[in-house]
């Protein structure tokens, strides 16, 4: 009996309240809106992140005057200028980088072989010259299908063309409605909720200004990051700087794993490039120092309003997220991992008396 009253007593004190199921119903509907119609959402999704971030630049001009109407159509056309200017401009250039590092894959194969040819040499006790030699056959093979993934674009790739072409086109007005009448569809939302909602304002408030901070954090850190590592890779004149101020950029979005990763294509190039010599060295210490400037002063900067989080529970965090929803749940891994957090310590405790009745009743 006394594990029946302690079961009991959880239940009354966590769910006891209506609110507290109501929020709880649809924390799991959105949930499973989500997994089961994440793909065909995504468009909506992606409008709403943008939304998010454009929300910033139109309060602002709002601020100085300007109409709720007009400050959206002006953010609306400077944000399809930036979009355009990505797409002419850097898309063609960073294609073009992607296109010249598959020619000349096989050189840095056969300049990789040679390295591992003379590691057994020098070093016996560690290498043996069988595995080496499995290694890089396993090594080339890989790099083999790939080129051939890349130069085969037939008919079978059309559906990403399509997808994409939707994104083109629908992100575009969504955004735009979004931007127009985002304030309206958020009082009709509210409409629908129950006259008592102090833990769903509470919740709601928590995810608006998480989820809002972290995107537009995250969006500039991404940008800062990419613009500050392509300037010092051109200057110190190293091969595909924008392929790799792209990759270095976008690594922010996973933290921890995302900067471990891109390191790798980072000192392969430059050890390709200039083998082990002072340019290599510097390129490697610079590569690091916008690293460690990127973790201790950019994103304490950025986040600075964000929950505190540990570090193995945002690695926990993207592991679960990723894999459920793939890029969205990792990038959005830390403002989920935040509002769970936020749930549960909203969470009403309900009725406070089942903790203190006497063991002596049955």
């Amino acid at each position: 009996m006394s594990m029946m009253r302690l079961i009991r007593g959880w239940v009354e004190q966590y769910f006891s309240d209506e609110e507290a199921l109501f929020l709880l119903l649809l924390l799991v509907v959105g949930f499973v809106i989500v997994l089961s119609l994440g793909s065909e959402l995504a468009p909506a999704i992606a409008s709403v992140i943008v939304a998010y971030l454009l929300q910033g630049p139109v309060l602002a001009l709002k601020r100085y005057g300007v109409g709720h109407t007009a400050a959206g159509v002006i953010v609306f056309v400077l944000f399809i200028v930036v979009c355009l200017t990505i797409m002419l401009i850097i898309i063609p250039a960073v294609w073009g980088q992607v296109t010249q590092l598959f020619t000349e894959l096989p050189k840095m194969l056969a300049k990789g072989h040679e390295l591992m040819v003379i590691l057994p040499e020098r070093y016996p006790q560690i290498f043996d010259p069988d595995q080496i030699k499995a290694f890089t056959k396993t090594i080339g093979e890989e790099i083999g299908r790939v080129g051939q993934l890349a130069l085969s674009f037939s008919l079978s790739n059309l559906p990403n063309v399509v997808a994409i072409l939707i994104y083109l086109v629908l992100v575009p007005i969504l955004v735009f409605f979004f931007l127009k009448d985002g304030n309206m569809m958020v009082r009709w939302w509210v409409s629908l909720m129950p006259s008592k909602r102090v833990l769903i304002g509470r919740v709601w408030r928590e995810m608006d200004q998480q989820f809002a901070n972290y995107i537009r954090g995250k969006v500039v850190e991404i940008g800062v990051v990419g613009v500050v590592t392509y300037v010092a890779f051109a200057i110190m004149g190293i091969r595909y700087a924008a392929l790799l101020a792209i990759l270095v950029g976008l690594s922010v979005v996973i933290p921890y794993i995302g900067a471990a990763v891109v390191t790798i294509p980072v000192v392969l190039i430059a050890y390709f490039q200039w083998g082990l010599s002072s340019d290599f060295y510097y390129l490697v210490a610079v590569y690091f120092i916008i690293q460690a400037l990127d973790g201790n002063v950019l994103v304490p900067l950025l986040f600075s309003e964000a929950v505190n989080l540990h570090p193995v529970v945002i690695i926990l965090a993207v592991l679960l997220f990723g894999g459920l929803w793939g890029l969205w749940g990792v990038f959005f891994a830390i403002p989920l991992a935040t509002i769970f957090k936020a749930v549960l310590t909203a969470w009403p405790k309900g009725v406070q008396a089942v903790q203190q009745a006497p063991d002596t009743q049955a």
